[in-house]
């Protein structure tokens, strides 16, 4: 590969962050609570009791860390809104202030040259739609819709691109299969409504969204996708890759392009699962502008009758390098996710919405400088699989890292360091890190630094 391989000239590089996982004040100017305040303070369900009431307080502070951004030279920055800020009860009536807060987030980032990638739902539901039976309730399709409806036309004329779910498959698995995420529901019987559900809120947001015709914009979905690879040549394991990448691969995706579920799913489910009218599924079908994938690992997998519903166990590889989440670090993959994306479902836009690594850093910066080698190094990899994709001809249009900043991971608290800025937790003062400064580099030569 030349090392002056340049990018596409209107590639968009940015950084990704999530609404509880880095604002703060999750209650302020009339906001509801939300699944993830409440999930946050129930004893036992997250590290150290840890809560995103503070997190990086970037309620008080977007506007310094939007300079942030600018100074590490980002074209784009995705973030997401806390659908509890606008309709503290859910639904009905709207909240101006929280309106207002992200309007201004919105200007100050058009006014810093940075182009808005807004999600409308990144794992916080409000409460009170919690309280009426969350993602388990038919009605949150139409939920969805009326919120998403608020934003189109409190926001759209100055948001190109938007997203409706993040990684939907997280929202169902970790909250209403294993119980690690909010709602912490542990029922199999609960997931395939959670997924239709989801899926039917996703294609009415769409819908939402085609109603107001606004040229300019677009809109997709943003999925998590790693590759399934079988432990040996038997066919058993291969046979538990297979299921397991209809699990995490096809899930979401096949029905949004092809209007039907992956066999995988029937197989896993068994009597849990419920067949969908075709009216449903056709709905399912609106088309989107682009697909957003996030990409942190691969899984290697073997039969194991003995784990059920999924008749399959992970094998961790021991020789490989692994990131504070345990996640092996893998660049090959993301290029194999990306080429099969494109084989499977078309010639459709992506971006790569996520991607980045744990690693542990110091709690506070030394002499104004945090050195991250291992991240670094993690980013460079993974910066070249996507070249390499690009280089097998997937229509890549953009790459963000995850995280801009060190942030509340989710019921790991503030024990997992994912940002590229460095958050001294007691103080809130940032630093860019080594990584910043690296994907810096690589942002203002459109990639031809990338040796």
């Amino acid at each position: 590969m030349s090392e002056q391989f340049e990018f596409p000239r209107d590639f968009l590089w940015g950084a990704a962050t999530a609404a509880y996982q880095i604002e703060g004040s999750p209650l302020a100017d009339g906001a509801g609570p939300s699944n993830w305040h409440r999930f946050s303070h129930t004893p036992g369900n997250t590290t150290n009791g840890d809560t995103g009431d503070v997190a990086c307080d970037h309620y008080n502070r977007y506007r310094s860390d939007i300079a942030l951004m600018r100074e590490i030279g980002l074209k784009a920055y995705r973030l997401s809104i806390s659908w509890s800020r606008i309709f503290p009860e859910g639904r009905g009536r709207v909240n101006p202030r929280g309106v207002d807060f992200y309007s201004r987030l919105i200007d100050t980032l058009l006014e810093s040259g940075i182009t808005p990638n807004v999600t409308l739902y990144h794992w916080d539901l409000p409460a009170a739609l919690d309280d009426r039976g969350g993602w388990l309730n038919p009605d949150i399709a139409s939920w969805f819709g009326d919120y998403a409806t608020t934003m189109f036309s409190s926001l759209g004329d100055r948001v190109p691109m938007w997203s409706t779910i993040n990684e939907p498959f997280v929202v169902m698995d970790g909250g209403y299969m294993h119980g690690n995420l909010a709602p912490g529901h542990r029922n199999m019987y609960e997931a395939p409504i959670v997924t239709h559900n989801l899926l039917r809120a996703h294609a009415t947001a769409v819908q939402a969204f085609r109603a107001r015709n606004a040229p300019d914009t677009r809109i997709g979905l943003v999925v998590n996708l790693d590759r399934k690879y079988p432990a040996s040549d038997s066919p058993d394991d291969a046979a538990a890759a297979r299921r397991f990448h209809g699990y995490g691969n096809e899930h979401y995706l096949d029905p949004v392009f092809f209007g039907r579920y992956p066999d995988a799913l029937r197989e896993i489910f068994g009597d849990a699962w419920i067949e969908r009218p075709a009216d449903e599924m056709q709905l399912i079908r609106e088309p989107i502008d682009f697909l957003g994938i996030n990409y942190y690992t691969r899984m290697v997998v073997k039969r194991d009758f003995s784990r059920l519903p999924f008749k399959m166990s992970p094998v961790v590889q021991a020789d490989a390098q692994h990131t504070e989440m345990g996640w092996e670090v893998f660049p090959a993959g993301l290029t194999e996710v990306l080429t099969w994306v494109k084989e499977r479902y078309g010639d459709i836009p992506l971006y790569v919405t996520e991607n980045g690594s744990a690693f542990a850093d110091p709690p506070t910066a030394i002499n104004a400088r945090v050195e991250d080698p291992l991240r670094v190094a993690y980013l460079e990899a993974h910066l070249k699989a996507i070249r390499d994709a690009i280089t097998k001809g997937v229509n890549l249009r953009g790459y963000f890292a995850w995280s801009l900043l060190d942030n509340y991971e989710w019921s790991y608290g503030y024990t997992r360091r994912f940002g590229i800025v460095h958050v001294d937790y007691q103080t809130q003062e940032r630093t860019i890190k080594d990584s910043g400064r690296f994907y810096s580099r690589i942002i203002q030569s459109n990639g031809t630094s990338l040796g």
